[in-house]
């Protein structure tokens, strides 16, 4: 009887050719040591560089499976997680594989249900990874407690640009962490912390920090019921930005 470590490597390159691009990335990676020899010479995972996976219940189990492929993929640059049922268990998976992989820039994990804990073990990566440049954490319940984890992660990350956590119900305090990251953070340039009712006191929050952040220059506060009070604490704070590219 023959297995993947016997069969002609034309044969196993034809069984290939019938998979989808999750069954290459997931289910035929670290195998057995031949295996993954063979996929690093196979045409289609040798320049598969972006993968959407969104909206297919993945759950943790499927995550810890695209996790264990991270850890040895050097081809991946973009990875969308979307809309998958991963909770807290699934984003530690993700966090794990996100600590060793080194190829990764964009990863997407919104409308998820990774809540606050899921949120650490994303952040706890945030401190070792050094590639990943866009991260979307969007509708994600993480409320009050993640930002405090993400925000904690933005002081030593020096690679992340881009961040998404609309949608998270993080409220003042939530806008307040991430606030007081913005005054020592110097490398993200786009934020968006839309829908998270944030109200005139976050909006306040946000406001000092952009007093002292030279290098945010696009910021998302649509639906905080910031209202009058709070329009008026990002104005002033708009005449004085230190980047002087705020939008």
């Amino acid at each position: 009887m023959h297995t993947f470590s016997t069969l002609p490597v034309e044969l196993v390159y034809q069984i290939m050719d019938h998979q989808n691009e999750r069954t290459l990335f997931c289910s035929m990676q670290n195998v057995c040591r031949k295996l993954n020899q063979i996929l690093s010479t196979y045409e289609r995972y040798r320049t598969l560089t972006k993968l959407d996976l969104g909206g297919n219940g993945i759950g943790d189990e499927g995550a810890q499976l695209i996790a264990d492929a991270l850890r040895t993929n050097t081809t991946l640059t973009k990875l969308n997680l979307n809309s998958n049922r991963i909770d807290a268990e699934g984003a530690r998976h993700i966090a794990d594989g996100l600590r060793t992989n080194t190829t990764i820039t964009t990863l997407s994990l919104s409308s998820n249900s990774i809540g606050a804990e899921g949120a650490q073990h994303i952040a706890d990566a945030l401190q070792t990874n050094k590639t990943l440049t866009e991260l979307s954490l969007g509708s994600n319940r993480i409320r009050a407690e993640g930002p405090r984890h993400i925000a904690h992660a933005l002081r030593a990350n020096k690679t992340l640009t881009r961040l998404d956590l609309e949608d998270n119900e993080i409220g003042a305090e939530g806008a307040q962490d991430i606030a007081d990251a913005l005054r020592t953070n110097t490398t993200l340039t786009e934020l968006s912390l839309s829908w998270n009712r944030i109200g005139a006191e976050g909006a306040r929050h946000i406001a000092d920090a952009l007093r002292a952040n030279k290098t945010l220059a696009m910021l998302d506060l649509d639906n905080n019921e910031i209202d009058d009070e709070g329009a008026q604490h990002i104005a002033d704070a708009l005449r004085r930005n230190a980047s002087g590219n705020m939008v």
